[in-house]
């Protein structure tokens, strides 16, 4: 499934690591490819919305009588950026108890201290328990699309979903070249941002893209989009479908499955795993889930990727993390003290909007799974930072194959100048072209994962090279 040629050649690459073997420039690894053309190179350049769906939204955004647009869209962008998941039942019922013993403990303290007896009766405890966690904790409400929300969606999240779904999709498209999808399913599909992405890449051998949403009013505004503004009310591409409900049936599978930035509309853990589960059994080769790049979205992903893996191991039935985790162990980011998440940037061309600025950054999170063990895979550590370039050395953070955060310093001199240009040409998000047998041994940087996160971040980042 996957090119097994580029793998060989760069076994003779060097680990990133110092204190083992240098390479040997001699060796044409790269086979005459350019370093800034290296095997792990997956970023994107600024994402183009096609021409016809941006001329479709500046139609439908000129006949809109929606009022302060900007600023309603705007507060929107912001709402949508800060929701967190929903509170689970259980753990309410635990802060609640905690409270409760802290509040009585608070009491009988003030008592001793003052005298006199505790007069307070538990009814009043209660109530105040009520009251303080009405303010501490976040009310989760659910988003009902109706036609004026579905619109703003549309102005304020269209061209970012389709700028991270379409990252997501190169990465598959410029790993494994021979995918070519017949099938597609988008749970919580919105505007369909997922089925132009998907288009535009598979568009060739895509003959049919299942549009989910249980919004109606939604569902109406995606087809309206997808017709464009021709009079004939024909779709942009064929074999489009928009349902209110997903298919059901163990035949009914797709080649690709998506939820893009819908897990956090489910209100309870119960639900959003019972839905990925449920998408995992409807594909066929990729399940690409992608959420908003915060530590809500990261970890609502982690979750999926658990409750793949751990199922998948149950029933025998092989699964893998194709994108962006190296490995199968715990997240290491979740592990430190102070969890961060692992999110990704992506540069876009706006919707030409009169407030909107021409381009725009995303940060997004995402996760790719894919049917069997993945024994073919490349064993290379993801970037999980911007790499640092300085004068003569480079800063690169690491997300390696046994599991855990790296940070490492490259040279030319240290560890070749093919290892060192491929470093200065890759991006936050690329795969380097790198195999470390023991990297645990041969640490460079003694400090700890969290520690040379926060020492990274301190670096002004103003002088590496842009690479885009």
């Amino acid at each position: 499934m996957y090119a097994n040629e580029s793998a060989i050649r760069v076994k003779r690459l060097a680990t990133i690591v110092p204190k083992v073997s240098q390479v040997d420039n001699s060796s044409n690894f790269l086979n005459n490819i350019p370093h800034r053309k290296h095997p792990g190179i997956l970023h994107l350049k600024c994402v183009k919305l096609p021409p016809e769906l941006v001329q479709a939204v500046s139609f439908w955004v000129a006949q809109s009588p929606i009022r302060d647009m900007k600023k309603k869209s705007e507060s929107f962008i912001n709402y949508l950026w800060s929701r967190k998941r929903p509170i689970e039942l259980k753990d309410l019922q635990k802060k609640a108890q905690l409270l409760e013993q802290k509040l009585r403990k608070d009491a009988e303290v003030l008592i001793e201290q003052k005298g006199g007896s505790l007069d307070e009766s538990d009814e009043k405890l209660k109530q105040k328990v009520l009251t303080v966690l009405r303010k501490s904790t976040y009310h989760w409400e659910e988003l009902k699309y109706t036609d004026e929300l579905s619109f703003l969606y549309m102005v304020s999240r269209m061209d970012a979903n389709y700028a991270a779904v379409s990252r997501a999709f190169h990465e598959i498209q410029k790993r494994v070249p021979d995918f070519q999808p017949k099938t597609l399913l988008d749970f919580g599909s919105g505007t369909s941002a997922v089925s132009w992405a998907a288009h535009s890449i598979w568009g060739k051998s895509l003959k049919e893209y299942i549009n989910v949403d249980c919004s109606v009013p939604m569902l109406a505004l995606a087809e309206k989009l997808m017709q464009g503004i021709s009079e004939s009310k024909e779709l942009s591409f064929p074999g489009v479908y928009f349902r209110q409900f997903p298919p059901v049936g163990p035949k009914m599978t797709f080649d690709l499955t998506v939820s893009a930035f819908s897990l956090n509309d489910l209100p309870t853990y119960a639900q959003r795993k019972a839905t990925v589960k449920n998408l995992w059994k409807k594909t066929n080769n990729f399940l690409v889930l992608v959420e908003n790049g915060t530590k809500e979205g990261h970890q609502m992903l982690m979750e999926a990727r658990d409750v793949i893996l751990k199922g998948a191991d149950k029933v025998n039935e092989k699964a893998h993390v194709f994108a962006p985790c190296p490995h199968h162990l715990p997240c290491p980011r979740l592990l430190l003290d102070n969890p961060l998440p692992c999110n990704f940037l992506q540069q876009y061309e706006s919707l030409p909007l009169s407030w909107n600025p021409p381009h725009k950054i995303e940060r997004f999170s995402f996760l790719i799974l894919a049917r069997g063990s993945g024994e073919s895979m490349e064993p290379w550590p993801r970037i999980t930072q911007p790499v640092l370039c300085r004068k003569h050395h480079i800063h690169v953070h690491l997300c390696c194959t046994d599991g855990t955060l790296q940070h490492a310093v490259v040279t030319s001199k240290k560890h070749s100048r093919d290892l060192y240009r491929c470093v200065w040409n890759s991006n936050c998000g690329d795969r380097l072209p790198v195999l470390a047998a023991d990297i645990k041994s041969v640490l460079e940087d003694n400090s700890t994962a969290e520690d040379q996160i926060n020492d990274s971040q301190k670096v002004n980042t103003a002088t590496c090279q842009d690479q885009n």
